[in-house]
């Protein structure tokens, strides 16, 4: 099950929409603040900055660099038109917000054109990752910083004991959602070989139980991809959803990921 987003164009408006969605409801959540908050206060953001987001999605981040007040422009890119009409819906009342249709490898772009440049959830989606962060090298002005933050996706665990069935749902998902899980591990050395000096590299435990609300779109998106792919029944993969809800319900409900951020800086 290739991850949709490597290929996101190719995806229906329907599906693209679900993501929209899942996207939407994983940047609302109090923990994924708190983490986008910790790490933005470690980047330097000069006056008047001109930044750069890659793999801009929904525009959920794009908004709250928006509202940072040495921000002056920002100029955010993804390769799906779905994905920025919302952006552009979203931020309508950003006018110093530009979203461009674009691949992060091969950027319509100048060089030294950006004070920051920030890849957020986008590089484990992206087969060849190392040809974003030599484009976000090239665009970044001598001194700019580099902001990177990722899912170490093989972390990922919906399981409460041995052989827990749900663990199922969270593989399938991150199969058919991400096309590197264990990027997240090499981020300094990618970062080190574009030509980045590394500032900090960080985790960020990411944990839901009482509320799981992002975490349970990853039990049902797995399990439709179990379902979809032809390795159980519709009848199974109902099954599993419902058992997520009944662990919720009953207080037995387990998830975590594991995230990373990495800070780095183009030399002067």
């Amino acid at each position: 099950m290739p991850d949709v987003y490597a290929n996101i164009t190719a995806a229906d408006p329907r599906t693209q929409e679900r993501l929209v969605a899942a996207m939407e409801l994983r940047a609302a959540e109090q923990r994924q603040r708190e983490i986008l908050e910790t790490y933005l206060a470690w980047l330097e953001l000069p006056r008047n900055a001109r930044v750069l987001e890659v793999g801009c999605g929904s525009g959920a981040i794009t908004r709250v660099l928006a509202g940072q007040p040495s921000v002056a422009e920002i100029v955010a890119i993804d390769p799906s038109p779905v994905f920025l009409a919302k952006a552009r819906e979203l931020a309508a009342q950003h006018a110093h917000v530009t979203f461009r249709e674009g691949d992060a490898r091969a950027l319509d772009l100048e060089d030294g054109a950006f004070d920051v440049a920030i890849a957020h959830t986008c590089l484990t989606h992206v087969p060849g990752p190392e040809q974003v962060l030599r484009e976000l090298f090239r665009v970044l002005k001598a001194g700019g910083s580099l902001a990177v933050f990722d899912g170490d996706y093989a972390s990922t665990t919906l399981a409460c004991s041995d052989h827990d069935p749900l663990q199922t749902c969270a593989d399938a998902a991150m199969a058919a959602l991400v096309h590197d899980r264990w990027l997240a591990r090499r981020l300094p050395s990618l970062a080190k070989a574009a030509g980045f000096e590394i500032i900090r590299f960080d985790g960020h435990a990411y944990l839901q139980t009482v509320e799981p609300g992002y975490l349970l779109t990853l039990v049902d998106r797995g399990a439709d991809a179990l379902a979809g792919g032809g390795t159980i029944g519709r009848e199974l993969a109902e099954a599993l959803k419902a058992e997520a809800r009944r662990r919720v319900e009953a207080g037995g409900f387990y998830g975590s990921i594991v995230f990373a951020s990495l800070i780095a800086r183009k030399p002067s």
